[in-house]
């Protein structure tokens, strides 16, 4: 690594990690959140943002320790066991998985919203059938057209939320506080819409990735990735707080493309379509990187042996890209034809909460292998903020849909499997996991 990379500074490793976040998201789920939630989104957000701060102190303190290129499975080998690692590198696959799946069924159903003559299967198939021949024949965004597309989104949020303040305070009856408390709904529902909302966090550990590209990691990484996580979930409830003000509530037409409904109120047909077109293009182009990240995971473990290597470890011979991978992601992606957005974003945050409650335990397991706690300050910071995070993440992975919960777990009985044939009955090492993220 030559010295003229290692030049990353906090607010540089902030702005990647914010980009990762897509703030966008928070109005592609709106609805889903608020039905969830009883009209209490930004209560639900301001919930999950408790977790994904006192997860996000463990993720720095694993990247200070580790100040390498790292992810959940790197610190869980690290601190607790490689055999735990896998399983949690293992949990963290059903995100890569099943995320371009979400992204094309949020990008379908605000287009079948504005244009419900086009049926959403139909949509559907017709972003999985893009973006799987881009990312087959070797299509890349440009950082430059990367850039665009999140001030794009910049310029969206701020016209939607200037909109919405001023359709607020143009009604005749205001309650300031009911985003947060209304009559009907409570904890348990709060709780319920977090588990979804946590969906947009994902990524926010994403600046470990530039581990060796920064000055001075093991001090840069933990606040990088604290703030990134603080200032995402500041935006996430602010944002969700004046659009909950504009239309309190959860009585939505269709709660998957809601903003759809609420920028027309506020906006207009003008920015109604504006809006769209910021949206979809958004999730066109998360839905292109989603994939080959999916697709490159795929091919490194059918590299590596965990996942047939005769085909998915190959090389499309004439564009040089993992083209059995990446129809595979596509072929998964067919399974938004039968879910919803609230499903699907379940299905992901049970791996994702999977991986953050492995790292909350890795501290713990850190602190106790390095005989910290002598005070009460160490006791603070290394068992008790992990313990709160932990606690946090398994109450929150409760909440999601059973389904979810269902095929999570099931996903981990067949990740059982496949390690014990690995290891020939826990006899052998397990491969390495190239994982990245969570």
């Amino acid at each position: 690594m030559s010295a003229t990379r290692r030049h990353l500074g906090l607010s540089a490793l902030v702005l990647f990690g914010l980009a990762y976040l897509a703030p966008l998201i928070v109005l592609g789920t709106f609805g889903v959140v608020a039905a969830a939630s009883r009209g209490a989104t930004p209560a639900s957000y301001g919930l999950a943002l408790v977790a994904m701060l006192f997860t996000a102190g463990s993720y720095g303190k694993m990247a200070a320790l580790h100040p390498v290129a790292g992810s959940a499975y790197s610190y869980v080998c690290h601190a607790i066991d490689r055999r735990v690692g896998f399983m949690v590198g293992w949990a963290v696959t059903l995100d890569y998985l099943f995320l371009p799946m979400v992204i094309w069924l949020i990008g379908a159903a605000y287009l079948h919203d504005s244009f419900p003559m086009l049926p959403m299967p139909a949509l559907v198939l017709a972003f999985i059938v893009a973006t799987t021949a881009l990312n087959i024949l070797g299509f890349r965004l440009a950082k430059g057209v990367n850039g665009a597309l999140m001030a794009v989104q910049a310029v969206v949020i701020v016209l939607f939320v200037a909109l919405a303040l001023g359709f607020v305070m143009h009604q005749d009856v205001v309650r300031p506080l009911a985003p947060f408390a209304n009559p009907a709904t409570g904890l348990a529902p709060i709780a319920a819409g977090a588990a979804i909302a946590a969906y947009s966090f994902l990524g926010f550990d994403a600046v470990t990735t530039l581990a060796e590209e920064c000055h001075d990691p093991r001090r840069m990484l933990p606040r990088a990735i604290w703030l990134t996580a603080l200032i995402g979930g500041v935006i996430f409830v602010g944002v969700a707080y004046v659009t909950q003000l504009a239309h309190p509530g959860y009585a939505f037409r269709d709660p998957a493309a809601a903003a759809n409904e609420i920028a027309r109120a506020i906006g207009g047909r003008a920015f109604q379509a504006l809006f769209l077109a910021g949206l979809v293009v958004a999730q066109f182009a998360s839905g292109i990187a989603a994939q080959a990240a999916g697709a490159r995971l795929i091919h490194a473990m059918a590299r590596d042996g965990v996942l047939p290597r005769g085909l998915l470890g190959q090389l499309h011979p004439g564009y040089g890209t993992p083209a059995a991978a990446v129809l595979l992601t596509g072929a998964v992606g067919l399974l938004a034809l039968g879910l919803t957005v609230e499903s699907s974003t379940s299905f992901i945050n049970f791996g994702a909460f999977t991986a953050f409650a492995a790292v909350n335990l890795s501290v713990i397991a850190t602190a106790r292998r390095n005989g910290t706690g002598r005070d009460i300050s160490s006791v603070l910071v290394w068992y008790v903020a992990p313990a709160i995070g932990l606690v946090i993440d398994v109450w929150l992975l409760t909440r999601l849909e059973p389904q979810a919960i269902d095929l999570g777990l099931g996903w981990l009985v067949v990740g059982i499997g496949v390690l014990t044939w690995l290891t020939r009955g826990f006899r052998r090492p397990p491969p390495a996991l190239h994982v990245i993220s969570h």
